[in-house]
This record gives C-alpha cells, structure tokens and sequence, in this order.
C-alpha cells in the first residue's frame, strides 16, 4: 500500500469530524453558485506517540492565512478557514500583538461601564465593521486541526465539497503543511520514556496531496499554492517545477526573512514581483492585501 493510500484507508476518529464534514457540505450548498474560497493556514504537528504527548513542530502561526481570509471577506467571498488549533484568525490576529486589556479603560460618566480608549477607536472599528457583516451574512466558516493527519482528511473532505462549486472556488493553500512524517502503525501507543534512551525516529515522506486534487478532487477550481524557501537561488525554480509538476494555476513563492514586504507570484507563462514600499509599510498596508487583490483579478477571469 502507497503511502497516499495509507493516509486514507481507515476511517478517521478525529472529535467533531463528522460533524464539520456535515457544516462544510451545507456551506458549499450554500454558496455554489458564490466566489467562495478554501484558505488553508497554520502548521501541521507530526505526533510521535499515538497517545501524543511530544510531536514534530513548526513555527508557522497563520499570519499570511488569516490575514488574506479577511481580505477575501471584504471582497465578498465566502470562505472555509481550515487552520491550525491556536493559530492567528481572521479578526481577531488584531488582538494578539497587545494585551486587549490596555484597549480598555473605565468610563467613570457611567458606574461601572468600561470603554475603549479613544485611540485605539479607529483601529478598531473597520475591523469590528467588517466582523459584523461577515458574521451576519454567515460568509466565515471556521474548520480546525492540530495534526498532519487531521489536516490532510479534512482537505480532502473540503474539496469535494467546493467540487460542487465549479471555477467559482478558490484554493488558497497557505498551510505550512509537514514535508515528513511517521506513519500510525510505526507509533508507539503511549509515551516515549526517556530511561530508555534517546529514541531513534525514521521519518517518511509525505505524499504531495497537489496531484490528487487538481486532478481528482477539484479539477476545475483556481488553485494557488505556496512555496517558501530561505535560498534566494531555488525559489523561482522549484515554484515552476511545481506548476509543471502538478497543472494548477499560482504559486506565490517567498523567502523566509522578506515574506511580509515581498512575494513572487509564478504562472505557467511568467513571473512578477508583489512587493510593499517603505512608505506602504509605515501606513500598516499589509501585502497580503495586494496578494489577494492579484489573485482575486486572475480568478474572475479563469472563472468567465
């Protein structure tokens, strides 16, 4: 058995799956004949006992991912926000630079009532507006995860959902997804102890999921994938490898230490350069604004 079969030959027991297979189904009834998006976000855990106390890790929190989910939002998409346990959501990733606390101050004119202070006022109420109207149109469904296991089902399981959706459904495949793992049945059941010794770990490579769903899953959808590398040399390389590779539409290509003020975006006919200015980056404009912008662009004209 391949190691792809292996990743889905027995049913998964993950808490809640069943039912949040049953929200996206409704989410994509909903919204099939609607610009909806699958965004990706977060990091995969690679656990190395099956009742996992340690696990592989890594440093990815959803920036690029809940940022972009709130972009798509404004624009009026609806959108599945699959994404790490923990990680940055769209919204609320405003709140985690600072303590919300210090937003807060007691309104003495009124006994008891707390407001937010007045300079944070006009940080907060665009994101509040457009929350609300999010939330009150139902356009935001959150879906979680935690390992590569969880996130690789529940993928699958998303894209024949936005199957029903046609060239209106966009992937946006933002997850810093394990390149190894270890296989269930080569786990030790409880805790690794550490009298024994340093334990000796053989990792395996993960199946790329690429081919299956441009191919199989979702075969007509707008599907952009991602790729970061720290050797400057590689990107632009290996991005259209991939695109030759497995027949799907974008790669945004970035570099580790300028991800946030520059990316690469890679078709099948040519490159470009996305990047933020000095004077845009002391205003607050994010560039995943611009990614989205791009995209948004060459997905209305896929889908006409």
């Amino acid at each position: 058995m391949s190691n792809f079969e292996l990743f889905f030959s027995t049913k998964p027991s993950f808490p809640g799956f069943e039912r949040n297979i049953e929200l996206m189904t409704s989410f994509c009834e909903k919204y099939k004949r609607h610009n909806i998006a699958l965004i990706t976000s977060g990091g995969t855990t690679i656990p190395l006992e099956k009742n996992t106390v340690r696990f592989i890790d890594n440093f990815s929190a959803g920036t690029r991912g809940s940022a972009s989910a709130e972009y798509l939002l404004k624009h009026g998409y609806a959108v599945i926000f699959l994404h790490r346990n923990k990680s940055l959501k769209p919204f609320s990733r405003h709140f985690e630079d600072y303590d919300f606390l210090d937003m807060l101050e007691e309104d003495r004119s009124l006994n008891g009532a707390i407001k937010v202070k007045s300079e944070n006022i006009k940080n907060l109420l665009p994101v509040l507006v457009d929350y609300k109207q999010a939330k009150q149109e139902g356009r935001l469904l959150l879906i979680t995860f935690t390992s590569l296991s969880e996130y690789l089902w529940y993928l699958r399981e998303a894209c024949f959902c936005l199957n029903t959706c046609g060239k209106l459904a966009m992937l946006y495949l933002a997850a810093a997804v394990s390149d190894f793992y270890i296989p269930q049945d080569e786990l030790p059941t409880h805790k690794i102890q550490s009298d024994k010794g340093a334990p000796s770990i053989s990792l395996h490579l993960v199946p790329k999921m690429l081919a299956p769903l441009v191919t199989h899953w979702v075969p007509e959808a707008f599907v952009v994938s991602f790729k970061l590398e720290t050797d400057e040399s590689l990107l632009l390389t290996k991005s259209k490898a991939a695109l030759q590779k497995y027949h799907h539409k974008i790669v945004v290509g970035n570099l580790l230490h300028t991800r946030k003020t520059h990316v690469v975006i890679v078709t099948n006919d040519h490159s470009y350069d996305i990047k933020l200015t000095e004077e845009e980056q002391k205003s607050g404009i994010e560039i995943e604004s611009k990614i989205i912008d791009d995209l948004i662009t060459r997905h209305m004209k896929f889908a006409q």
